[in-house]
């Protein structure tokens, strides 16, 4: 595919999904002569508010939130659909879907993962969102997310043998840690697997990640 190509792609599938979400909060999804990348940036902003100040989301929404927040071609916008997200449905269920999408997902949607998965590891606050309790709680188990990081890691590693295509590899390699104590025994082999390949990579900066690795362990 084209790089002209992929961009209309990503256009399109943004502005379905962000369609999707504006019109599951009510909002009017007429946008009169736009382009499809001035349509979608246009209803990502009206939805923006309205979905932080919801104490409760629909369930129903949940899943075009988080296709929203994947096909965000903006590494910086992607958050208006990742925040209100951590907020009425939990960090844990957030990590949980991004994990499926690097898992699962086409080279379009694992980048765009990688790009929400910044996002979701911002810190959360009771007076950002209404999704808390008066008194500034909420159920921990929302954002227990340790076994949703050690997955992304164990699918990230398993992309990065895999994948042919050199962006990805590069995106997830940028995400992993180099300290081999960042990762839990049980991913071990899998992470020598990876140094390997990354050892062996034709791009310089893939190649950079693994030197990195060899100067920590030294």
């Amino acid at each position: 595919m084209t790089e002209k190509a992929e961009d209309t792609e990503r256009e399109r599938a943004f502005l379905a999904c962000a369609v999707e979400v504006a019109r599951l909060i009510g909002v009017d999804v007429d946008r009169p002569g736009a382009t499809a990348r001035g349509h979608a940036r246009s209803l990502a902003g009206a939805v923006k508010r309205p979905l932080l100040e919801h104490a409760h989301l629909p369930e129903e929404l949940f899943t075009p939130l988080m296709a929203a927040a994947v096909h965000d071609p903006d590494p910086s916008f992607c958050r208006w659909f990742v925040e209100p997200a951590l907020y009425c449905f939990g960090r844990r269920r957030v990590l949980e879907a991004l994990v499926e999408y690097l898992r699962t997902g086409t080279d379009l949607e694992r980048a765009g993962a990688t790009r929400a998965w910044y996002w979701a590891h911002m810190p959360l606050r009771a007076d950002r969102s209404p999704a808390y309790a008066p008194d500034g709680t909420r159920d921990p188990a929302m954002d227990t997310s340790r076994d949703a990081e050690d997955a992304w890691l164990e699918v990230s590693m398993q992309v990065l043998v895999e994948a042919t295509d050199v962006g990805i590899r590069n995106r997830v390699l940028r995400m992993l840690p180099i300290s081999p104590e960042a990762y839990p025994p049980r991913l071990h082999d899998l992470f020598e697997r990876s140094l390997s390949a990354a050892r062996a990579d034709p791009d310089e900066d893939n190649r950079r990640w693994a030197r990195a690795v060899d100067r920590a362990r030294s």
